[in-house]
């Protein structure tokens, strides 16, 4: 099992940056894919970044290329949301989510993730 806790959330002005951060611990994940998501009030949960934790293959949501950059730091087991030029389109509750097994590809839906994080809420005001 694998035990998933975010932390960096917050109230922030368009424009400017937040870190999220998620702390990985369970059972052994190097075959793991880290993906981070994010559910609006009223909308469906969706993929927002990727990574990939054999090799740092990354991908990101068309939304957010160019602004948010994912990594993962494998000394302190945390994979890392750095969120750039916010809009107030950006707010949501930000999850971190782990999926097991090893694949070419990035999963990029909630459905193919099995392991969650409770969430962190990020609000951007205008």
């Amino acid at each position: 099992q694998v035990h998933l806790v975010e932390s960096g959330g917050g109230l922030v002005q368009a424009g400017d940056s937040l870190r999220l951060s998620c702390a990985v611990s369970g059972r052994a994940f190097s075959s793991y894919v880290m993906g981070w998501f994010r559910q609006a009030p009223g909308k469906e949960r969706i993929f927002v970044a990727g990574i990939r934790w054999n090799d740092g293959t990354t991908d990101y949501a068309d939304s957010v290329k160019g602004r948010f950059a994912i990594s993962k730091d494998t000394t302190k087991n945390t994979v890392n949301l750095r969120m750039s030029n916010l809009k107030p389109e950006d707010t949501a509750v930000y999850y971190c989510a782990g999926h097991s097994g090893s694949v070419n590809y990035m999963p990029k839906t909630d459905k193919e993730y099995r392991n969650w994080g409770q969430g962190t809420q990020v609000t951007i005001s205008s």
